[in-house]
C-alpha cells in the first residue's frame, strides 16, 4: 500500500480534507495524520479531522499516525475506533504509540509516563481494545488501565488493523507479538537502523507465529533537492529508485510525506511519476 501523510493544520488556507480528497482521486491507498493536540500552531484534533475526511471520501483508508495512548482511555478509543470504522465502511487503520512528547502530556495535565510505563500502557491498551472488540463482557486489570465487565456494541463488522510506531527493544517485541503493522519514521530510524529494528520485531512475531506488515514514514520531494538526509529527494527517477530501495529492505507499504510549499503539486507528481513505477515493481 502507498499512503500519504496529511497535515492536521487549521491555519488560514490549510485544507486537509481537500488534500485527502485529492489523494483519493490520485489513487493513493490511505491517508494518515498525526496526533499532537497541544501546541501554538493551529491544528485539528485527529479523530475529528479523520471523521470529516472519511465523510468526504469514499474509498481511501484513514489512519492515525500514531495515536498517543496516554491522551485517551483505551476503552474509549475502542469505541471511537469501532464507530469511525463502521461509519467509513471499514476504512480505519488504528495507529498507536506510547507518546513521545512529554511536554504535551505535562501541558495538558496528564502526567508524564516513564518510557517503561509508555510501553506498558500501549500493550495494555491493545489488550483492552481487542478485548472489547471481541468479548461480550470484558474485564482487564493492568498497571495503567483497567475495565470491569465492560460491554461494547456493536462489534467491528470487519477487522481493524492496529499499527504501532515503535523503536525501543521492549516496544519492538510488543509490536511483533501484538500488532498488525509496524510504522517507524525514516527521520527517527534511518534504513540501517530500521533494518535492525525490523529484524528484532519480526523475530518476536515469529516466536508467536504472527506476520506483521512493515510500513515506513518517508519524507519525499520530487523535482527538488534537500539537505535533510531523512528526505528522499531528486528527479522522479531518483525518487523512484530511492523508494524502491526502501521497499527492497522489506517495507512493503510506504507512507509518503511530501515536503515543500506545493503539497498538492507534490501529490500529483507522486501519483503520476512515482507511484506507477513503484506499483509495477511491487507486482
Amino acid at each position: 500500500m502507498f499512503g500519504v501523510g496529511i497535515s492536521a493544520s487549521a491555519a488560514p488556507g490549510a485544507d486537509p480534507v481537500g488534500d485527502a480528497r485529492l489523494a483519493e482521486e490520485l489513487g493513493f491507498d490511505f491517508v494518515s495524520t498525526s496526533d499532537h493536540p497541544c501546541g501554538t500552531s493551529p491544528t485539528y484534533e485527529i479523530w475529528t479531522l479523520l471523521t470529516w475526511i472519511a465523510a468526504a471520501t469514499s474509498r481511501i483508508r484513514v489512519a492515525t499516525r500514531v495515536l498517543g495512548v496516554p491522551y485517551r482511555p483505551p476503552a474509549m478509543v475502542a469505541k471511537m475506533a469501532e464507530s469511525l470504522h463502521r461509519l467509513s465502511g471499514g476504512r480505519l487503520i488504528l495507529g498507536l504509540g506510547g507518546g513521545y512528547s512529554d511536554e504535551e502530556f505535562r501541558a495538558f495535565g496528564l502526567g508524564v509516563p516513564t518510557p517503561r510505563e509508555k510501553v506498558d500502557g500501549m500493550v495494555e491498551a491493545i489488550h483492552i481494545i481487542r478485548g472489547l472488540w471481541s468479548s461480550p463482557s470484558f474485564s482487564y486489570q493492568g498497571d495503567r488501565y483497567h475495565t470491569l465487565d465492560a460491554a461494547l456494541e456493536p462489534k467491528p463488522a470487519s477487522p481493524i488493523p492496529i499499527w504501532l510506531g515503535t523503536y525501543g527493544n521492549r516496544a519492538l517485541a510488543a509490536t511483533g507479538e501484538l500488532a498488525d503493522g509496524w510504522i517507524p519514521s525514516l527521520g527517527f530510524a534511518p534504513p540501517e537502523v530500521a533494518m535492525e529494528m525490523r529484524a528484532r520485531m519480526l523475530a518476536a512475531a515469529g516466536r508467536v507465529g504472527r506476520e506483521v506488515e512493515c510500513v515506513y514514514n518517508v519524507p519525499v520531494l520530487v523535482g527538488g533537492t534537500s539537505d535533510e538526509p531523512s528526505t528522499v529527494a531528486g528527479s522522479s527517477e531518483e525518487v523512484v529508485e530511492g523508494l524502491r530501495g526502501l521497499v527492497g529492505l522489506g517495507f512493503t507499504s510506504l507512507n509518503l510525506m511530501p515536503v515543500g510549499a506545493d503539497f498538492r503539486g507534490q501529490l500529483e507528481r507522486l501519483a503520476t511519476d512515482v507511484l506507477p513505477a513503484l506499483r509495477a515493481s511491487a507486482s
